[in-house]
């Protein structure tokens, strides 16, 4: 069974105010998987939920958002159970016009861009590169974080790579 964990987050910098924000619902939510085939729909679910819960599917001009989400989430994920086949968690926040989503698992091996050939599997990373508006990796204590970023203000190259 999945363990939830999260809150709000702080009220935005003013600075940041001229971005659209998230409604008052958005945050942080982070869920823990086990180590199965089933929890890369677990988490794809969660995002849905998550993003309907803090507003972001009401927007017509957000439609996409979700679907990128959940297909870049279900990438992250499957990489996580195919290279460390340990618990991985998701980790999603919202602010200042940025849907960041995380995947933390126990594996060291950092993820590769490949380019889209023929093969059957390696393709997971060329879509998140190809459709975040950034992404990375980092060594989190004996694991890893793989994160993306998306837009959520809908704005003109909201959510697309910045040059």
């Amino acid at each position: 069974m999945p363990r939830l964990s999260g809150g709000l987050l702080p009220d935005p910098h003013p600075e940041y105010g001229a971005y659209p924000q998230p409604p008052l619902g958005a945050g942080h939510a982070s869920t823990e998987y086990d180590p199965r085939p089933s929890a890369v729909g677990e988490a794809r679910a969660e995002v849905r939920r998550q993003l309907e819960g803090w507003g972001l599917t009401e927007r017509d001009d957000l439609e996409d958002l979700v679907a990128t989400a959940e297909l870049l989430v279900s990438e992250l994920a499957t990489n996580a159970l195919v290279h460390s086949a340990s618990r991985f968690r998701l980790t999603l926040s919202a602010a200042h016009g940025v849907l960041r989503c995380e995947v933390t698992d126990a594996g060291r091996r950092v993820p590769q861009v490949l380019q889209a050939g023929t093969s059957e599997s390696g393709r997971g990373m060329y879509l998140v590169d190809a459709l975040a508006r950034r992404w990375g990796c980092h060594q989190d204590g004996p694991g890893k974080t793989v994160w993306f970023e998306l837009g959520t203000c809908a704005c003109d190259g909201c959510g697309r790579r910045q040059p």
